[in-house]
């Protein structure tokens, strides 16, 4: 029990009103006060707290004051606690040697004085705190004389069986002291223990660092832990733990150093195989993970290419029965002319990313005209948006510097944005691109290559590091769930199957989008604040020096800027 922690008080009596009575007068000292009102309550709270005194009414009926005094006494723990008997009549000395003889210290008459029963309890109440106080300093004292008594021998003996190497050292650093364990870790005996600090054992490859750890120690006293090899007379090579701390005097002045020797070998051991079993579990789980998503593209590829082909052999049946009038005749020739262009787009991903996994993606490099390659892109994606009533609303930096890059690959990255946007914007959307200048500074900037020799008979091309050209397609799309967000660029990646049969697609168009621009030394993100919340596709392509001599137009290299 703390000192200021609250004594308990016992009240009994069988009438409610005296217990109020008890409870008004004494509640003024502050003490946690437990009322009963039989003797078997008074007994259940006594076998679960320890009281200062016990106010106890004599008349009760069923056990009466003198029979529960009699249980409170007959167990150790109450046996000494003091008993106020409370009576309403006149005592007798009968009654008061009965009472006594019970345990009773006082006997008080109803109606009580009030006075006179707080200076009585309080009385109670500060014995038992100074009792409690003194048995607490005597246990204190008992277990520091034990303590004391043990320590030496205690030392002695978790010195010589401890597992770990211990040591003591001054305040150079100089051994004073160390234990069989350290002794056997170093392959030095006792003698050459104390002659020889432990950093002489570090393997020399590890000894640089060691010193240099350890001198930052000594200079600076803070707590010390590092892993080395060490190298032992016998050849081997344990890996050992060092650990050590500063020893103060209790006036604070520095007397030296105790650390720790612990042979980890078995750990270090058994973390390389467990780093090797990650690995090969990671590297498992990726190729099934690769296998299901081919799987996966596999059907998909099935399913998309099968649809054109079964609109084409429809359309060709019916054709060949010749009873179409020409305007159907024009209808069907529309519909075999779309889905063979269709299917002709999807073979074209699939050759992109043949050649993008094999390395052979290469880029016929000009001078490029940013606005007229998104105009181009967007003339061609116009009519899918007019079908599903999208509104295409670009707006343009028309002093936006030129790039050096492919027209015909940067017109791919652009229609492949705006055709994915149009394909996951729900009708009456709406879908902006914007182009413009940016200026690389704080968190934004982007550094391209600072140039790039692109035949070894042309001079260097050089890029600009204060600003990049940047492109963002904005839809209000179906959005994107901020889990599948770092996989959009993945190949073979599209959110779920749902999403696969109801929009198409093979889930090839971003990730070639993203190796085309990094083919041409930019970079590309995506941002969704979540499902029907549209998302945000931007691409930052370097933009060449104002200074440089090339004309728009003129190809120049075959080949790509990342190289």
């Amino acid at each position: 029990m703390q000192p200021d922690s609250k004594v308990n008080i016992l009240l009994v009596d069988d009438k409610v009103e005296n217990l109020l009575a008890l409870e008004a007068i004494l509640e003024r000292l502050g003490e946690n006060l437990v009322k009963a009102t039989s003797g078997e309550e008074a007994f259940r709270c006594l076998l679960h707290q320890d009281f200062a005194v016990i106010l106890l009414d004599v008349q009760m009926p069923g056990i009466d004051g003198f029979e529960t005094a009699t249980m409170i006494r007959s167990r150790g723990r109450s046996r000494h606690t003091p008993i106020i008997f409370l009576t309403a009549f006149s005592t007798s000395d009968q009654m008061l040697f009965k009472g006594y003889s019970l345990g009773a210290v006082d006997y008080l008459l109803k109606p009580i004085d009030t006075d006179i029963l707080l200076s009585k309890v309080t009385v109670f109440v500060e014995l038992f705190q100074k009792t409690q106080a003194v048995k607490r300093q005597a246990s204190e004292l008992t277990a520091i004389n034990a303590e004391l008594k043990q320590s030496e021998e205690r030392f002695r003996s978790l010195s010589t069986c401890s597992p770990m190497g211990i040591f003591e050292t001054d305040t150079e650093g100089v051994c004073k002291y160390t234990n069989p364990c350290y002794q056997e870790i170093c392959g030095f005996s006792l003698a050459q223990s104390l002659e020889t600090r432990w950093l002489e054992c570090v393997d020399p490859e590890d000894q640089e660092e060691a010193i240099a750890s350890w001198s930052a120690y000594i200079r600076e006293g803070q707590e010390y832990a590092a892993e080395f090899r060490f190298k032992k007379p016998d050849g081997s090579q344990p890996w050992v733990k060092v650990r050590s701390s500063p020893m103060f005097s209790s006036q604070g002045e520095l007397l030296g150093y105790v650390g720790t020797l612990e042979n980890i070998t078995e750990r270090k051991q058994a973390e390389e195989v467990r780093a090797q079993v990650i690995r090969e579990q990671t590297a498992r789980q990726e190729a099934e993970a690769t296998n299901r998503m081919k799987d996966e593209f596999l059907a998909v590829l099935s399913h998309e290419l099968r649809t054109p082909l079964t609109s084409m052999l429809g359309w060709s049946k019916i054709l060949r029965a010749k009873k179409l009038d020409e305007k159907a005749t024009a209808r069907a020739l529309d519909a075999i002319e779309r889905n063979a262009i269709s299917q002709m787009r999807l073979i074209e991903d699939i050759l992109d990313v043949s050649r993008i996994i094999r390395g052979e993606l290469r880029l016929h490099l000009t001078v490029v005209n940013l606005i007229s390659i998104i105009e181009a892109a967007l003339e061609s994606v116009q009519p899918l948006a007019e079908i599903k009533n999208i509104e295409l609303n670009p707006i343009f930096d028309t002093s936006l510097n030129s790039v050096c890059g492919d027209p015909a690959r940067l017109q791919q990255i652009v229609w492949n944005l705006l055709t994915n946007a149009i394909k996951f914007t729900p009708e009456g959307g709406r879908v902006e691109v914007l182009a413009h200048t940016v200026k690389s500074q704080g968190e934004d900037q982007f550094f391209p290559r600072e140039e790039v020799k692109l035949s070894s008979t042309s001079a260097p091309l050089h890029f600009s590091k204060s600003a990049y050209a940047q492109i963002q397609v904005i839809d209000t799309g179906i959005g994107i769930n901020a889990e599948f967000l770092p996989q959009v660029f993945d190949r073979f990646r599209q959110a779920d199957s749902t999403t696969t049969r109801s929009h198409g697609g093979l889930g090839l168009g971003l990730a070639i989008v993203r190796h085309l621009v990094e083919l041409h030394g930019g970079a590309i993100s995506a941002t969704s604040l979540g499902q029907s919340q549209g998302s945000t596709f931007t691409v930052k392509i370097p933009l060449m020096q104002e200074n440089s001599h090339l004309k728009n137009g003129q190809e120049l290299w075959q080949g790509n800027l990342s190289s």
